[in-house]
Parts: structure tokens; C-alpha cells; sequence
């Protein structure tokens, strides 16, 4: 029964989503008919061959690739290693670029570990939506750590590493001496909210949008990336505090348009309606575990931010109140001391 009941919510999630993309299909009939020349000559985006400056900044450390079981990963690492070790994992669509502000904070403490998950920027890109369980993901944390020469960590993570975190904490925490989460929920609690919450379910349209073949891809691609753009720098979804510098931008554009890269980015959204997760996700977290949570989220309601205590018995809860869903590069003096707080405590 639980299989039939997850094939039907499957279907009803795909229907939802062929609507959502004919819509959007639609919208960008009605912009080239609109404006068709300027639509023509501006909807290509143009090649991305070399690494934007910013990404070779010394004071975020050195670049690196791990070979592990299934996939080779691409890291960036700062600070002595014989420190202990702080393991970042971003989210969608974002890369290791996104911590940059807290690797500058805490190189002096920890051996700052960055890395791009699998898919993205210059991690390798396996093929077929199968790839991307999170299931495969838990295990590249879990092989990645002992890789880098640690037992243990302290692991920070956002958005879709954050929706990671939660369930890699919930199979090994042993691994973790301690968690951050930023923006994400806990798939244990998220699920049972999304259905009984119609503002949530409205925000996550996207989810459903991304189910489909394609046309995500597209719309990202189009315009030289101009979603990527709008993501973090738009009215709706943006940052609501800092401003994100061109390079910035350049730099998020430059890692998904890797190749491959948008479709196995989207691919984490197929994977996680199509192969529902273990049991595992609902075991008892005991690893202390801190919740940072910017009140302007655009995509998440601030009710998630405390209901995964139900899982989490040491949870602690801290909001910035003008920040975004990109609250680490919307507010990184306000999270830098809200971790160091905590980690000290």
C-alpha cells in the first residue's frame, strides 16, 4: 500500500508540474511575441569558458578533487589541517561558493571544508535521475570525511545540503560533533506540513515544476541564465539585505552551465519524489544541532525552522529577521556570530 499511495502522490506531483510548465511555456511564447527581436538576440546565453576571478580568491583556500566510490568531488579547503574539521554543504542552486563568507570567519579555528555536491560546478555529473538519491548523497559524506583524514565533523549546511545533513545526522552522527542547518527543512516534518499547509504548498511549486522533463532546463538556460540571476538578486526571491556583486552572480551562472549541470542540479527534485527515503529519516537525532533561519524566506515558511524538534531533542532555533532563504550571504556578519555563539557554548 505504501508504494501504491507514493505512485499516486507521484502522478498527482507530475500533473501538477506539466501545468506549471505549459504555463511557463506559455509565458515565454508571449515575451518573444511581445518584444521578438530583442527576445531573438538576447535568448541565447553566451559560452562560459573561464573561471570567474573570484573563485580563484586566495583567502578561501585551495582547490581540490577526492575521488570517492561512485563520483570524483570538487572542494575548496582552508585553514591547518591538523584543526578541527568543518564540512559545508550548499544548496540549489548554489556551490561551494556560497560559504565563502564563512570559510573567511572560520578558517582560523577549523580545517574549512567546501565542497560541491555531486552535480554540481566541477563535482562530477553522473547520468540518469537514479543518480541523485539522497541515499547516494549520505554516502559521499559519509565516504568524503574519513577521505579528508577526520572521524568526525562540524557540519554546516543550506537548503538542499541542509535537507542532507538532516538525514545523514539521522543515519551517522556519530560523524558529527556538532550540526548546522540554514534554511532547510526536515524531510520527517516538511512532509506531513506541505500537506496540510497551502501557503507552504504554493511556495513549493516549483517542486512539482521540476518533475518534468526539459523544460526547467530551458527556462533556466534561456536568456543567458537570467533565472540564476533573478534568483539571488530579484525582488521575490533575492537577497533582502546585501547586494550580490556582478562577479557573484557570474560565478553562480559559470557553475551551473557546466555541462551537465542544470540537469543534474533539477535532477535532486526528480530524485526526491521519485525514490522515497528510508525509514532512517525519522530516527532520533541526538547530535547538538543549531537552526539558523532568515524571516524573509520567500520559499520556506518560518514554521519549519523549529519542527524538526520533534526529531531533534537538543534543538536550538535562531532567526534573522531581515534576511532571505540565502541567509548566509544575505546576513554572514549576523550568522558568523550565531554560530560562533553556539559553537562556543
Amino acid at each position: 500500500m505504501g508504494w501504491v499511495t507514493h505512485k499516486i502522490q507521484y502522478c498527482v506531483a507530475l500533473s501538477f508540474g506539466i501545468f506549471f510548465a505549459a504555463m511557463s511555456v506559455m509565458g515565454l511564447i508571449w515575451r518573444f511575441i511581445r518584444h521578438p527581436i530583442k527576445s531573438f538576440t538576447t535568448a541565447w546565453p553566451k559560452t562560459r569558458d573561464v573561471m570567474p576571478a573570484c573563485l580563484n580568491d586566495p583567502t578561501l583556500g585551495s582547490h581540490g578533487f577526492i575521488h570517492l566510490e561512485e563520483v570524483r568531488l570538487h572542494y575548496v579547503a582552508c585553514g591547518d589541517e591538523s584543526k578541527p574539521l568543518m564540512l559545508f554543504l550548499h544548496g540549489f542552486p548554489e556551490f561551494w561558493y556560497s560559504w565563502r563568507h564563512q570559510i573567511r570567519e572560520f578558517k582560523k579555528d577549523y580545517r574549512c571544508l567546501a565542497i560541491d555536491l555531486r552535480g554540481y560546478a566541477d563535482s562530477d555529473k553522473p547520468s540518469g535521475v537514479a543518480a541523485y538519491k539522497t541515499e547516494k548523497m549520505i554516502a559521499d559524506i559519509k565516504q568524503l570525511i574519513p577521505a579528508m583524514g577526520y572521524s568526525t565533523c562540524v557540519l554546516v549546511s543550506h537548503d538542499w545540503g541542509g535537507v542532507l545533513a538532516y538525514q545523514f545526522a539521522a543515519k551517522h552522527q556519530d560523524m558529527i560533533n556538532k550540526l548546522i542547518v540554514m534554511s532547510a527543512p526536515h524531510l520527517g516534518s516538511f512532509q506531513e506540513y506541505l500537506r496540510k499547509n497551502k501557503s507552504q504548498a504554493k511556495k513549493s511549486w516549483y517542486i512539482m515544476f521540476f518533475q518534468t522533463p526539459w523544460i526547467p532546463e530551458i527556462i533556466f538556460w534561456l536568456f543567458d541564465y537570467e533565472t540564476v540571476k533573478q534568483v539571488f538578486t530579484g525582488k521575490r526571491s533575492g537577497l533582502a539585505v546585501a547586494k550580490m556583486s556582478e562577479e557573484d552572480v557570474e560565478a553562480y551562472k559559470y557553475a551551473l552551465s557546466r555541462p551537465g549541470g542544470l540537469t543534474a542540479a533539477i535532477n535532486y527534485y526528480r530524485a526526491a519524489l521519485r525514490y522515497p527515503v528510508g525509514k532512517f529519516v525519522n530516527n532520533i537525532i541526538e547530535t547538538p544541532t543549531l537552526v539558523i533561519w532568515g524571516c524573509k524566506d520567500t520559499a520556506l515558511n518560518k514554521d519549519l525552522a523549529a519542527l524538526p524538534a520533534k526529531f531533534v531533542p537538543t534543538l536550538t532555533v535562531k532567526y534573522v529577521e531581515d534576511a532571505s532563504h540565502w541567509v548566509q550571504t544575505d546576513s554572514p556578519e549576523e550568522v558568523n556570530k550565531l554560530m560562533r555563539e553556539w559553537l562556543k557554548a
